[in-house]
């Protein structure tokens, strides 16, 4: 391999919402750098920050039919059960939540859980809380997508954070989706909540790291005793 295609195969790509943003900083820190030096090698190192947040990576999504997939890069915050979204007229039935908290250094791709269709989306405006806190699921901004295969439903929950302003959706109701596609994108810190079908018992615990596309957070086609967790 040449070392040419070993620099290719090295860089991350960056997604298309980020360019406006990489750009924005990088002519501020030449208008810097012209002012005071120091300034714009302050501004250059968040440059880089801003091309990291916005990276895009390929990653290899487990394919078989049943398994659910982390929808986000992140840490496990939180997992319960709790109705899902109001809006999406799904009823007050408590379902399994795994929560999923993006800081703003990890990758804030989101992707879809499973194959299946968009059935429905529904966005709604909101505060701007730690979307650490449990109230985020209730109070914040959220973009909800309901992904149907067969008669299994699981929704998928954007929220944005104290820092995010900006829910990026790319899929519309009706698309057909792969599991581990890309479906949408938040800004700057945020959370993502999937909802499971009633009974299913998730396959990560809180603390653990999720790879979006990657992590197998539910298994639909077997029954399993609910699992314990070690750290070290």
């Amino acid at each position: 391999m040449s070392v040419l295609a070993t620099i290719r195969r090295s860089i991350v790509p960056v997604h298309r919402e980020g360019l406006p943003f990489i750009g924005m900083f990088a002519l501020v820190s030449l208008i810097l750098f012209w002012l005071w030096p120091l300034l714009g090698w302050i501004c250059t190192g968040l440059t880089v920050w801003c091309a990291l947040f916005f990276r895009d990576p390929d990653r290899v999504t487990p394919m078989r039919e049943g398994l659910v997939v982390s929808p986000a890069d992140g840490r496990v915050s939180k997992i319960i059960n709790a109705p899902p979204p109001p809006e999406l007229n799904l009823g007050n039935r408590a379902l399994p939540r795994v929560s999923i908290f993006m800081n703003v250094f990890d990758c804030h791709i989101n992707r879809s859980p499973m194959s299946g269709r968009i059935e429905k989306i529904n966005y709604k405006a909101g505060t701007f809380i730690n979307a650490d806190l449990d109230k985020a699921s209730e109070n914040n901004e959220r973009n909800s997508l309901v992904i149907a295969s067969g008669q299994t439903r699981i929704m998928v929950v954007q929220i944005a954070g104290l820092i995010a302003r900006r829910i990026v959706c790319f899929v519309r109701p009706g698309a057909t989706v792969r599991a581990g596609e890309r479906i949408g994108m938040i800004r700057f810190g945020s959370r993502v909540d999937v909802y499971l079908p009633e009974g299913v018992r998730p396959l990560v615990g809180e603390g653990q790291t999720a790879v979006a596309g990657e992590t197998v957070i539910a298994d639909l086609r077997t029954a399993v005793k609910e699992l314990t967790f070690r750290v070290g």
